[in-house]
């Protein structure tokens, strides 16, 4: 991938959701936010990296409905090291209007250099609201559901079957204009466990841009013979909020 494709990339996937949110009608209530960072360097070595996620909610009574779209890519010395997208999509049903809800959401994610080409997953379950309010945001989840894969190697081994799900979502205002975010999903499987937790940082410039801090684990309790089991990715990425 040349050098101004991966900017065209991270520039368009961060103004990508401004641009669906403002066509929206504003009884439709979208909000969400993208963020993108792109770092080069030349020298003694010769690295691009660029990172984009997008991310949008809606609620309507007792639902919310959530959706995101992530991407990764990293080359060092004229050879690639990491490429991955990832995508999902989740509903919320609030029971009663309470704090205790039903879901329904599905991940999928294409990473060569983890070993998998693809992996994805559907599955539903029930959580709750520990907090939620202006300041603090806690909610669990547990549930059951059907994962697929595909490792590499020659050929391809293709497998599925029951995986179990789990999951928490943190958010804290720790000032006016700094807050953190802590997200962790579990997949349990009969062959495969894989974690992933995702810790952030945030600095509002103004009401709607911010500069986020990043850091993120993704562990496969076996992975493909010859990856390793733990792989982590730190970000510095600029924020753009939609309300």
């Amino acid at each position: 991938m040349k050098l101004h494709s991966v900017r065209a990339a991270v520039r368009n996937s961060a103004v990508t959701l401004a641009l669906l949110a403002c066509a929206l009608p504003a009884a439709a209530q979208w909000t969400g936010k993208g963020e993108a960072g792109l770092a080069i360097a030349s020298g003694n070595s010769d690295t691009k990296t660029a990172n984009a996620k997008v991310t949008v909610g809606k609620k309507v009574d007792n639902w919310e409905h959530s959706a995101g779209l992530a991407g990764l890519y990293v080359r060092n010395d004229g050879d690639t090291t990491a490429k991955r997208w990832a995508a999902f999509l989740q509903t919320h049903y609030n029971l009663g209007g309470g704090n205790t809800f039903v879901f329904g959401g599905t991940r999928y994610e294409k990473d060569r250099f983890s070993g998998f080409d693809h992996q994805g997953v559907i599955d539903a379950g029930v959580g709750h609201k520990f907090f939620d309010n202006d300041t603090t945001r806690l909610s669990g989840q547990v549930g059951v559901g059907y994962k697929f894969w595909e490792t590499l190697g020659t050929p391809n081994d293709k497998d599925s079957g029951v995986v179990g799900t789990a999951g928490l979502d943190f958010s804290h205002q720790l000032t006016e204009t700094t807050s953190v975010t802590n997200k962790l999903g579990v997949e349990v499987a009969s062959n495969n466990n894989f974690l992933q937790n995702e810790l952030g940082f945030a600095v509002k410039v103004s009401d709607r841009i911010a500069l986020s801090l990043g850091y993120a684990v993704r562990h496969n309790t076996d992975p493909p013979a010859g990856f390793k089991k733990t792989d982590t990715l730190s970000t510095v990425n600029l924020v753009y909020e939609v309300k």
